[in-house]
C-alpha cells in the first residue's frame, strides 16, 4: 500500500497537477520572447552550491541530534561520522533516540519557511541559502516516516517500535507524512520565486515553471553530484538514496505547481551571487566533513 501511495503522490499527482495548470493558464498571454531577460546562469550555479551546503548542514544537524540525547544518556557511548553514527551500550531510550534526528530537522526546517514567508529582509544568496535550508529540513524527515514504517531497522522504525506501533498505526503516521509533503513544497514556492531579478520571469505560468526549473530543480539535480563526496566511503545505495529522495521528493511538487503562483513580488535589491566565496564554503565544508568528521568524534 505505501510504495503505490508514494508514487501516487511523488510522481502520479504533481504531473496531474502541472496537466490541470496547463489547462487553466492556456488562455493566459504568454511573455513575449523579446521581453524576456536572458536567464543569469550565476543564478543556477549558486543555487547548486547553496543546495549542497545546505542538504549537507542539515544531514549533520540529524546526525548531531541522533548523538547528543544517547550521549546524556547513561550507558550509551556514541560517535558521530560524516555519514552516519554509531554508539556502543545499550539502554531502552537509545531506541527512541533515533527518532529526534528527524525531528530536528524538521523543525529547523519549518523554522526557515517561516522566516521566509514572514520576511522580505537579507541578501538573494543568503534567501536562497535558507530556501534551501527550509526544503533539507522537510524533505529530509517526511520520508523517513515512510520509510520507518516499511523498514523497522531504520532510525524512524526504531523510534516507532519503541512506541510500540503496529502496523495500522505505522501506515497512518507514512500516509500523514506523505500528505504533508505537497502542501509544505507549495507554501515554499513564493518565497523562491519572490528571488527572480526581474518581474517579467515569474509574470506568467510559463515564466514561473521556467523560473522554478532553472532557479532550483535544475540546480538540485546537478547537485546530487556534489553531495555524493560528502557521504562516502559507504555503500552506494545509501550515498545516493538519501539525497535523490529528499530531492526529488520536494522539487516534483515545486515544480508542478508554479503556474499557481500569479501575484509573486519580486524582491528588490537583493544583490549579487557571490559564486567564489560560495564554492570555498562547499570545498571547507567538505575538508570538515572527510577530514574532521569522517574519522568519528567520540561524545563520551
Amino acid at each position: 500500500m505505501l510504495p503505490i501511495a508514494a508514487l501516487l503522490v511523488l510522481v502520479v499527482a504533481p504531473l496531474a497537477f502541472a496537466v490541470i495548470g496547463m489547462v487553466r493558464t492556456r488562455g493566459e498571454s504568454p511573455v513575449p520572447r523579446e521581453a524576456s531577460p536572458p536567464w543569469r546562469w550565476r543564478t543556477s550555479v549558486a543555487s547548486m552550491l547553496l543546495y549542497t551546503l545546505a542538504f549537507n548542514v542539515t544531514f549533520f544537524v540529524q546526525e548531531l541530534f541522533l548523538v547528543l540525547p544517547k550521549a546524556l544518556t547513561p550507558g550509551l557511548r556514541p560517535t558521530l561520522f560524516h555519514n552516519n553514527h554509531g554508539w556502543e551500550g545499550t539502554h531502552p531510550l537509545a531506541s527512541l533516540f533515533q527518532g529526534t534526528g528527524a525531528l530536528a530537522t524538521l523543525l529547523v526546517g519549518i523554522a526557515a519557511g517561516l522566516w521566509l514567508r514572514r520576511t522580505r529582509t537579507g541578501p538573494a544568496w543568503w534567501r536562497l541559502l535558507v530556501f534551501w535550508m527550509a526544503f533539507s529540513g522537510v524533505f529530509m524527515a517526511l520520508p523517513q516516516a515512510v520509510i520507518g514504517a516499511l523498514v523497522p531497522q531504520g532510525d524512524v522504525g526504531m523510534a516507532m517500535t519503541y512506541f510500540g506501533l503496529g502496523p495500522a498505526a505505522k501506515t497512518t503516521m507514512a500516509l500523514l507524512a506523505l500528505a504533508a509533503m505537497p502542501p509544505f513544497a507549495l507554501w515554499l514556492l513564493r518565497p523562491l520565486l519572490e528571488l527572480a531579478g526581474d518581474p517579467v520571469q515569474v509574470a506568467g505560468a510559463g515564466a514561473r515553471m521556467r523560473f522554478v526549473w532553472l532557479a532550483a530543480a535544475l540546480p538540485a539535480l546537478f547537485a546530487i553530484a556534489l553531495i555524493v563526496p560528502f557521504r562516502v566511503p559507504r555503500e552506494w545505495v545509501e550515498v545516493l538514496l538519501l539525497p535523490v529522495i529528499v530531492t526529488v521528493a520536494g522539487l516534483a511538487w515545486m515544480q508542478a505547481g508554479a503556474w499557481r503562483n500569479r501575484a509573486v513580488r519580486p524582491l528588490e535589491g537583493a544583490g549579487g551571487w557571490p559564486i567564489g566565496a560560495l564554492l570555498a564554503a562547499v570545498i571547507a565544508l567538505l575538508a570538515v566533513f572527510q577530514l574532521v568528521l569522517r574519522p568519528g568524534i567520540a561524545f563520551y
